[in-house]
């Protein structure tokens, strides 16, 4: 980790805002007028170069912790259906998850911006422990389901909150090089999780996938939270929305939930779907109403609109929306078309996921020298539309040259996830970061689990899925080489579609100046 000299400042880009006016307007520019640049003056606050080192490396252990406990379930799974005799609803120990760490990265998010980022670090890092204990204890399945639903409620916090402590204690131009060293952990344990999982499935018991969480999450809080009392103070407590928190939480779990079931549980049309899609239509509703009305909203919704933000999400969550949709799905176009075995279509897996990571090292290091940053991101998201362009019109190619061409996909969508992150939180005052990355972490996670969805339900149409009235997952072997190349056609061109509206938000996206100097002088105990 280069460049420490600098990296313990603070930026100066958030709190030079100006006195609010009376009445409505005076509340929106408290919730979300961008500060301006390069007003301050210096001042350093009291973290070390060594202490800012050992903060970076925690945070990457509890990042490390919240992606290892996504993946790493799954090659257990069949052992853990073989203990507890239940096979049919294995799933659920995954969604679970999936369901909880979605929900609550906002909530954590925002409750940094009122209670302070120590408070809710120690909360999400005791959830996600107690969590690992109930999982490794569980005597059912169902004991094991709901451990992980409460899991998940502090492994979805512990994202946004990593990233919100980096960008307290980082230079925005020096923070988007970070974000590739954090995206490289990510990666890692995406890769490993699987394995790991299947190792200790194999040779040991299936409870050791959660005990071992148990040391690192000790060790990262007792190393992370006595630091993390030098941290600057940005929070400003203020009343808790908990009706706008536990609205947007309910709507984004029954959203969730639809995407689960749909053409798998339940027909798309079925009267349960309808019944939860006009759910989540009325909780979203309400909740917008809510916060229009709320004097001081969960979620303040001036804070998604103006020039950056809305673009800098809807970027953010077409790319992760492709990688994490290909991820999954591809997979089965290696095993159909190439004949691949499953542990080889895992490592071919490797060139979409790990790929992304040279990508947001690449934007990092043009955000932390260069004045105009977004190019870097509308050309890899533009290269990345092109190329997958190139997989539904040249379709089939050779295996490497398949590969080839998913790895400059990947390189290029990487771009985008430093530049996102930096520009969001660069976007709006310095006691309302927490809340932007927890919502663009929230938007993101929707995205992927919506591409999924989308992409699954794209195969299914063009290979005949339907039947009666339901859409079933299709048997490979009975699909013919050419039908599964004729319907990844369609997907490739979807993940096109993806990347090219990500690219055009980009280019709408207000580029604003990253600020270099220090910030005026703030509390430092917290």
């Amino acid at each position: 980790m280069d460049n420490l000299a600098r990296a313990h400042r603070v930026s100066a880009d958030d709190d030079g805002i100006a006195a609010p006016t009376a009445g409505a307007a005076s509340r929106e520019a408290r919730l979300a007028v961008a500060p301006s640049v390069g007003a301050a003056a210096p001042a350093l606050h009291s973290l070390s170069h060594a202490e800012v080192r050992t903060i970076v490396i925690s945070l990457m252990v509890a990042m490390f912790l919240t992606a290892l406990d996504q993946t790493i379930v799954a090659t257990a799974l069949p052992t853990i259906g073989r203990q507890f005799l239940d096979v049919t609803n294995l799933s659920w120990v995954i969604t679970a998850y999936l369901l909880s760490s979605t929900s609550v990265a906002p909530v954590f998010g925002s409750l940094s911006d009122i209670y302070g980022r120590r408070a809710m670090m120690m909360t999400a890092l005791g959830l996600f422990l107690v969590g690992s204990v109930l999982c490794a204890l569980a005597p059912n399945l169902l004991i094991l389901v709901l451990a992980r639903f409460l899991q998940g409620l502090g492994g979805g916090g512990i994202l946004p909150l990593v990233q919100t402590v980096l960008a307290d204690i980082i230079t925005p131009r020096q923070r988007a090089q970070y974000q590739a060293f954090f995206s490289m952990v990510w990666v890692s344990a995406g890769i490993g999780g699987p394995v790991l999982g299947g190792v200790i499935a194999e040779h040991l018991h299936w409870s050791v996938i959660f005990w071992i969480n148990v040391p690192l999450v000790l060790l990262a809080a007792g190393i992370l939270l006595p630091k993390m009392r030098k941290l600057p103070i940005h929070h400003r407590p203020r009343k808790l929305d908990l009706v706008g928190g536990l609205l947007l939480m309910a709507a984004a779990i029954t959203f969730l939930l639809v995407l689960t079931w749909g053409g798998n549980k339940y027909a798309w049309l079925s009267p349960t779907l309808l019944a939860l899609m006009g759910a989540v239509l009325s909780l979203s509703g309400v909740f917008v109403w809510h916060a229009r009305r709320a004097d001081e909203p969960f979620l303040p919704l001036p804070l998604l609109t103006g020039p950056i933000v809305p673009y800098a999400i809807t970027a953010a969550a077409c790319a992760i929306g492709v990688l994490v949709g290909l991820t999954v799905h591809m997979p089965m176009y290696y095993e159909s078309v190439y004949h691949l075995t499953a542990s080889e279509a895992g490592l071919a897996l490797i060139p979409i996921v790990a790929l992304s990571v040279p990508g947001a090292t690449a934007a990092g290091r043009v955000m932390m020298y260069m004045k105009h940053y977004k190019w870097v991101s509308l050309l890899g998201l533009s290269v990345g539309a092109v190329m997958a362009a190139l997989l539904a019109i040249i379709t089939p190619l050779p295996l490497w040259a398949l590969l080839t061409l998913l790895a400059v996909l990947a390189l290029g969508l990487g771009t985008t996830f430093p530049v996102a992150v930096v520009s969001v939180q660069a976007a709006v005052a310095r006691h309302l970061v927490g809340t932007v990355t927890g919502a663009m972490n929230f938007f993101r996670s929707l995205m992927a689990a919506v591409t999924v969805a989308l992409f699954t339900a794209i195969l299914l149409a063009a290979l005949g899925g339907a039947s009666s009235g339901m859409l079933e997952h299709p048997d490979l072997g009975a699909t013919s080489r050419p039908e599964m190349i004729a319907a990844f056609r369609y997907v490739f061109i979807a993940a096109a579609v993806m990347l090219g509206t990500g690219a055009l938000a980009i280019a709408l996206m207000f580029e604003r100046p990253l600020g270099d100097a220090p910030k005026p002088s703030v509390d430092m105990a917290e």
